[in-house]
Parts: C-alpha cells; structure tokens; sequence
C-alpha cells in the first residue's frame, strides 16, 4: 500500500491576503464602534496641523456611519485604486520610463564603468549608501525622495553580482532605518516634540547611538544575505522573479560605453538633481515626479535614435511588467477605505491608549512601542500619526510615569520600522517600483522586524531606566 503523499502547505497569493484583511476590516466595522476626536489647529514650527484634542474622544452612533456590506465590502477595492491612483500612476510612469533607458543600453554602460573602476572595491557601495539613505531620512526627512533612485539599486543588486532585492533593500532598510532611528527628522521628531511639549531635539547623543546600532544591524543583514547568494545563487528570494534590471556582473564589466551612454547618463543625472530640488524646495510630489520621468525616458529614447512609435512601444511594455505592483498598491488601499468610511480608526487609537493607563512605567512604555507600531497599520503617515496619537500618549504617560521623551522615542521606532511592513504603508509603493513581489520582501524582511524589535524593546527600557 503506497504511503499517502503530504502535499506542501502553499502560502497564498498577496492579493489573496491583501483580499482576506479587507474582508476582516469589514467585517469589524459591525462589532467597532464609530467614533472620532475633536480636532484643532495649531502651528508646529510654521506648519498648521490638526491635532487631536485630549479626553475628546466620543461614539457616534452606528446609524450616522457605513457599516460594510457587501457592496461596500466590494467596491472598496475600486475606491482604493481611485484614493491611490496618483502612487500607481507613479509606478507605471516610473516603469515605463526606466524601460526605455535600459533598453538603450545606457544603464548596462554606467554600472559597467562604475564594477569596473571599483573592481573588487564594489561591495564598499553596499554599507556607503546605505548609511547615505538613512542619514537623509534621521536628519532631513528623506524619504519619497529616493523614490527615482530605486530602480538605480535594484539594478546595482545584479550588476554586483547578486540579485535585485539586495540592491533595493540597500535604499529601502537605509531609509526606513534612519527613520525609526531619527536625529533631527522635521516630519516626525520635530513634530512629536513639539506636540509634546519637550525641547526640540533633546537627547541627540542618545538618538545618535540609536541610530548608529541601527544601521550596524541593518548592513549586517544585508552581508548576511549577500553571503548566502555567494554560498549559492539557488539562496536568491528573486531566483523565480524577472525584472528588467536582471544583468548578468561579467558581460555588464564588458559592456563598451557609446557617446550616446554618456549623454543619456547626463540627462539622467542632470533630471535626478531637478528632482532633488523639486521636492526639497518646490514641495513636488508624486506627480510632477510622474512628469520628470517620463520626459527622461522619452529624451533618452531620442538620444538613442528611437522614433514615436518604437518609444511607445517599449514604454508599454516596461509597464505591463510592472501590473503586479501597481494594482497591489490600489488593493491594500481598500483597507482604508473600509476604516475610515466606517469611522472606526479614532476608535481603534482611543482604545488602545487608554489600556496603558493601568500599567506600570515599564510595561505602559513598552505597550506604547507595540501600539505605535499597530497604529502605523491604520495611520501611515509620520506627522499625521503624530498628531493623532502624541496628544492622547502623553498626559497618559505622565499619569502612569513615563516621560514624553520616552513617549516620543516609542512612536518614532513604532512609526519608522513598520513602514517596512504593513500594506497600508509606503513599502507596498516601493515594492512595486522595483518590481518586487511584496511577498517575496516579507520574506527577507520579517526576521529583520522580529531581531529589530526586541532590540527596539530594549532602548525602550532602557531609556526608561535612564529617565530620559
């Protein structure tokens, strides 16, 4: 008698999971109360921001808000591509333009010439940028920024020989990283304090070492990775994925440079600073980084002696490679949806800061880490979590002895490191620019998280000890 076969449990498709947490939003839009704060505004350092009122917290009753039925269940998955259309008409753009520039031949010259001055100096490229990237998000506030430069890395991943998720977690740890360790980031840091009513920037020495043990660890797992790769390349979480950054190191080193390279490597780069400038001092956003693309990969495309319809062609097809990430971006929105048209994320946030009340200092400190890390799922957004959150956090952290410095260290961690993780947050967006699986990024990420958080656990106790 043959032995009965034990088939392999199989992991479902994202957008069967993205699917099931919808259906679980919805579904406790019928048992959560609706309710919301009363909000404010007030100036944080020439900005005007809403900012929750403390203790005004109050339920509406159901009949005034959207329970989720079926039909909004389903057509919330259309509100959120709508909400998110701006992010995944990024995606495409983004794509198709770099499409256009790799099928020129111009990328495969510049990260030829750059593994071929480095020689075997490349991996220095590896630790360089990815402290680089964290330093602008902990002093600045870098972050939908190095957006452009994602294809650049996930590229610069092969081209060192090892695959595209080593080069897009180089941009992608090192700026979320320097995030969750923030020194001086305006968007969080500054905003938290001053809601919080402590010095700004106080503790700098201790956010530096913070930041400093940070990025040890996150370069540390990138090696580990690299490692692995060079063990076997069978290791690689991608050894199933093409993109249209797959180069092969040795032909990439023998790859010649045309004059036509060297101008299409000028506009890139010369469009690359306007983008710098844009977002830093016009205040551009996702579409005029939409716009700056696709002028570049069209002028790039010229250059290389293309005519419209061969352009319109290879710009069609980098985005029909790219389908999977844009569209997962519009489902993982619906989650959202769901929360807010029912009224149930002021609820949540109310909830879950009230529990600490009864707690000792320690444990209500550590308690605020794990909520700011729960909240991030339904608040995405640093200063508007902030603003949310940092008012109700801190009267209760002084009710049960726990500073606002220490407040505001748990909701800068909880906010930066889950960015990496949850579907609601900006990783969904990133993942869809390099064309990598979220799925596939779980993988390589979520052991990172479990390491990261304990450690997290532990500055968090640490700086409770202290009195920070």
């Amino acid at each position: 008698m043959e032995a009965k076969k034990t088939k392999k449990l199989k992991v479902p498709h994202v957008y069967v999971i993205v699917f099931f947490l919808v259906f679980i939003a919805a579904v406790s839009t019928w048992f959560i109360p609706s309710g919301e704060f009363e909000y404010e505004e007030i100036n944080v350092n020439g900005v005007v921001r809403n900012v929750a009122i403390p203790g005004s917290y109050k339920v509406i009753p159901k009949e005034e808000t959207t329970r989720a039925g079926l039909i909004e269940f389903m057509s919330s998955f259309h509100k959120g591509m709508i909400n998110n259309a701006e992010v995944m008409m990024l995606i495409f753009i983004v794509n198709g333009a770099f499409a256009l520039i790799v099928k020129t031949g111009a990328f495969h010259a510049m990260l030829g010439s750059l593994l071929r001055k480095l020689g075997d100096k490349s991996k220095i490229i590896i630790p360089v940028f990815f402290v680089l990237f964290g330093l602008g998000a902990s002093l600045f506030g870098m972050n939908n920024e190095y957006n452009g430069l994602i294809p650049i890395f996930v590229g610069l991943g092969t081209a060192l020989g090892y695959d595209a998720m080593l080069g897009f977690a180089i941009i992608e740890l090192g700026r979320s990283l320097g995030f969750a360790a923030a020194i001086m980031n305006p968007f969080t840091i500054v905003v938290a304090q001053s809601i919080a009513g402590v010095p700004i920037y106080s503790n700098t020495p201790f956010r530096i070492a913070i930041f400093i043990a940070f990025n040890i660890i996150g370069i540390y797992w990138i090696f580990r990775y690299a490692r692995k790769l060079d063990d076997d390349p069978a290791n690689s979480l991608m050894k199933d994925e093409e993109t249209m950054f797959s180069f092969d190191r040795e032909e990439l080193i023998e790859y010649k440079v045309t004059n036509k390279h060297i101008l299409i490597f000028i506009e890139m780069l010369l469009a690359l600073l306007l983008i710098m400038y844009g977002f830093i001092k016009l205040e551009w956003g996702s579409i005029e980084l939409s716009g700056i693309f696709l002028l570049m990969g069209i002028i790039a495309a010229i250059i290389n002696g293309w005519g419209p319809n061969k352009i319109a062609e290879e710009f069609i097809e980098g985005c029909r490679n790219i389908v999977y990430g844009a569209l997962i971006v519009g489902f993982a929105g619906a989650i959202l949806v769901v929360l807010k048209e029912a009224q149930i994320i002021d609820t949540i946030v109310n909830f879950m800061g009230s529990s600490l009340s009864r707690f000792h200092p320690a444990i209500a400190a550590q308690g605020m880490l794990f909520i700011q890390t729960i909240i991030n799922f339904f608040i995405p957004s640093g200063s508007g979590q902030a603003a949310t959150v940092i008012p109700m956090m801190a009267p209760i952290g002084d009710l049960v002895g726990v500073s606002r410095e220490v407040t505001v260290l748990a909701y800068q961690m909880g906010d930066g490191l889950s960015n990496l993780l949850w579907p609601t947050c900006g990783i969904v967006t990133a993942c869809g620019i390099a064309g990598i699986p979220i799925d596939k990024w779980w993988k390589f990420f979520v052991p990172l998280f479990g390491i990261m958080y304990i450690m997290q656990m532990i500055i968090i106790f640490i700086a409770t000890i202290i009195g920070m």
